[in-house]
């Protein structure tokens, strides 16, 4: 079932690109790589730990369109791993990212988007195949600006939204998405307005949720540094099983990005919304992770930042940190995870660099009240052999630990690859 649904999603989105990608002048990018991985605890058990030899070919492709009247940005990969001693079933696997749009009239566009991700079921049990699953989301609809002079416009927009989920036992759903939106333009540099969003959820459980959210919108740009953001009131109604729940709060977002120097970058986001399993929360925001065993309505709130700093050798380091909360409304579960990950690269040679990474991730559940530790370390090498043959050498460690002894375990692991750029 897995393997066959990730073919049709990948092909299905092929074919959603191919119009924009028609009139492409710009070179698509076209790789491929091999990689083996052995590793001493392939299931990520505290008991049992069995070693296997995990391989995977993959081939990808990134291309952004010329502007004009038809726009496309595209970056997808597909991949078959393959286990040597048949710890897990081999089988095919995709990400991808696509957005798209296309003119159709003065100040009307019609957009595209379609997104393909492995996620994680449950952050109770280790992340291996058998606790991960595609999760395939495409969005489209038009979007029709109206000038109401030279500082005014209204924007509206209705999207049609499909979530869908390779294991057949996780929640898919159909949404439908309207908006209006008015925005002022105070100067060059300023933004502000007012939205008015509603969407209706039907899960192909028969459940349906319903939202509501008014927010007022804000941009706000300086010679180093821009914030946008939105806040405001959300109402979210969930139907199920001829019972009715309603929530509401405030919710928003913004983003801040500062060039502190030339050489340093610092970028804080933050976020909080009433929403579902089957959204595109845990897309925008990687670190987040929905328990798909829950489909009730969820609060979610998330923060995080990175700083990115280049030195005068060419190394650079990537700084992140994250906090989130996920609390599952109905059935009054909550979810806690925080981290910490940083990423070092140096130049060895003009063809050799090094690298080196080191994240925890600390986990809590509120239901049987316990908390998980997670950490990773990996160092490697990569080889520039030409300007299209890379060779990537890594050796790796993680470890969990918690108060459940069964959510445990250690695994080392070992890595190398191949990474060719075709054209």
């Amino acid at each position: 079932m897995r393997r066959d649904v990730v073919w049709q999603q990948m092909l299905c989105a092929g074919l959603v690109v191919l119009l924009p990608l028609t009139a492409m002048a710009k070179p698509v990018k076209i790789f491929g790589g091999f990689e083996s991985r052995f590793t001493d605890n392939a299931r990520k058990s505290a008991f049992e730990e069995e070693s296997d030899l995990e391989s995977e070919v993959s081939v990808g492709i990134q291309h952004t369109s010329d502007p004009g009247r038809c726009n496309s940005d595209l970056d997808a990969r597909i991949a078959y791993v393959y286990w040597l001693d048949d710890t897990f079933d081999p089988e095919p696997y995709g990400d991808m990212d696509f957005l798209g749009d296309c003119r159709i009239g003065r100040g009307l566009l019609w957009r595209a988007e379609n997104y393909l991700r492995e996620v994680v079921q449950d952050s109770r049990v280790s992340n291996n195949p058998d606790n991960r699953t595609s999760k395939n989301l495409f969005r489209t609809g038009p979007e029709w600006t109206v000038r109401l002079g030279s500082v005014d416009q209204v924007v509206f927009a209705a999207e049609y939204e499909n979530t869908e989920y390779d294991e057949p036992d996780e929640t898919d759903s159909e949404r439908y998405i309207g908006t209006v939106s008015w925005n002022h333009f105070f100067d060059p540099s300023f933004t502000g307005g007012l939205s008015a969003t509603a969407d209706q959820a039907e899960l192909d459980t028969d459940d349906e949720i319903d939202r509501e959210t008014l927010s007022a919108t804000f941009s706000k740009t300086w010679a180093a540094t821009s914030f946008a953001g939105a806040v405001g009131f959300s109402q979210i109604e969930t139907v199920a099983d001829g019972r009715t729940d309603e929530t509401d709060g405030f919710v928003g977002n913004f983003e801040l990005v500062r060039a502190i120097n030339p050489t340093t970058e610092l970028t804080l986001e933050a976020s909080r919304e009433l929403t579902d399993v089957t959204s595109d929360f845990d897309i925008r925001f990687g670190e987040f992770v929905f328990n798909l065993e829950q489909t009730s309505a969820v609060e979610v709130s998330l923060v995080r930042g990175e700083l990115l700093k280049t030195f005068s050798a060419g190394s650079t380091l990537a700084l992140g940190a994250y906090a989130s909360r996920s609390d599952y409304i109905d059935v009054g579960l909550e979810e806690d995870r925080a981290g910490f990950v940083a990423d070092y690269r140096r130049p060895v040679t003009s063809q050799m660099t090094a690298t080196f990474l080191y994240a925890f991730d600390s986990l809590s559940y509120s239901d049987d009240d316990t908390r998980d530790g997670v950490i990773r370390l990996n160092a490697g090498i990569e080889y520039q052999l030409n300007r299209q043959l890379v060779f990537a050498g890594r050796i790796g460690h993680e470890q969990r630990q918690s108060e459940i002894d069964s959510r445990e375990f250690d695994e080392n692991w070992v890595s190398f690859g191949l990474n060719y750029q075709f054209r």
